[in-house]
């Protein structure tokens, strides 16, 4: 009998520091698996952050918690104990988890409003990054300085228009737009302003932060800085709003500040071609009594 017991602790012993090495290793191991995206932005990187700390916190809860039972399963089982002892409580064995499992909660509600600043208030852009001026709307970084972005959800597809004054008057202004992917210049904190024109959308670029819902008649904000040019971060609707829900994917593809600039003169002079296009057309129409000149 002495072999087998020999044996068997030695496999509960294998198990144990297969478990603990599993959660040492699942970082890295388990990259964009079991833990969040990071990498893109600086609050992507603090949500990470977070989510390991938790993460860790409950692994080792988890081993403790299950080695006790696998422990009192085996040193307590019926062949070597009969007869159960009967206990009626313990008193410092039920202050002792009381008081661990409060500090616990303690500890993860301190660090958690400690790394939330890092995720909601967005930081300054920057050396290399686009030049700006500076603006009074929220999020604002400390300086001020920042891009603007205004993301337009609608079932079943993303329209992003660019720069200040985006929310009101886009049209008027023939300001640059895309749609499904966004163009953005890296090093640079872009304020995005989110809105939906129907129902219910979230918009979630998982490397570059949290998710945020496109509720229609709110506008919403969340922001992010991309590390890295010419980079292409894949994201997707994150909350069901209708059967082509699947289909509603996002793109994030930074750009060098300098290359965003020539992108956005690109676009607003095939705007304004397309747009002199339209005049010639229309007045042609009227000229030749095909269209009236109230252009009905």
């Amino acid at each position: 009998m002495r072999p087998a017991r020999k044996s068997r602790r030695t496999a509960a012993l294998v198990v144990a520091l297969a478990l603990i090495a599993s959660l040492i290793a699942a970082p890295s191991a388990f990259a964009n698996f079991i833990t969040p995206k990071s990498g893109g932005s600086p609050n992507a990187n603090a949500i990470d952050d977070l989510y390991k700390i938790v993460l860790y916190i409950a692994g080792v809860v988890f081993v403790i918690v299950e080695g006790a039972l696998a422990y009192s399963v085996y040193r307590f089982r019926a062949k070597k104990n009969r007869v159960a002892a009967q206990i009626h409580g313990n008193t410092r064995l039920e202050v002792g988890w009381t008081v661990a499992a409060a500090l616990i909660l303690v500890v993860l509600t301190v660090v958690t409003f400690v790394k939330l600043p890092s995720i909601i208030n967005p930081p300054n852009s920057d050396a290399s990054g686009l030049a700006l001026s500076a603006s009074t709307t929220v999020p604002n970084p400390p300086n001020g300085k920042k891009y603007v972005i205004c993301v337009q959800a609608r079932q079943y597809i993303w329209r992003y228009t660019y720069g200040a004054g985006c929310v009101n008057g886009a049209f008027a202004r023939h300001l640059p737009y895309s749609y499904t992917t966004m163009y953005a210049p890296a090093h640079t904190t872009v304020v995005l302003k989110i809105q939906s024109t129907d129902v219910i959308h979230s918009w979630w670029i998982p490397s570059l932060g949290g998710k945020v819902d496109a509720v229609p008649g709110y506008t919403t904000f969340t922001w992010f800085k991309a590390f890295k040019s010419d980079m292409i971060y894949r994201g997707q609707c994150a909350q069901l709003c209708g059967v082509g829900h699947a289909a509603m994917v996002a793109f994030v593809q930074t750009m060098t500040p300098a290359n965003f600039q020539s992108w956005l003169k690109y676009q607003e002079n095939a705007i304004t071609a397309a747009n002199n296009q339209v005049t010639q057309l229309r007045q042609s129409l009227a000229a030749s009594g095909n269209l009236s000149a109230g252009g009905n």
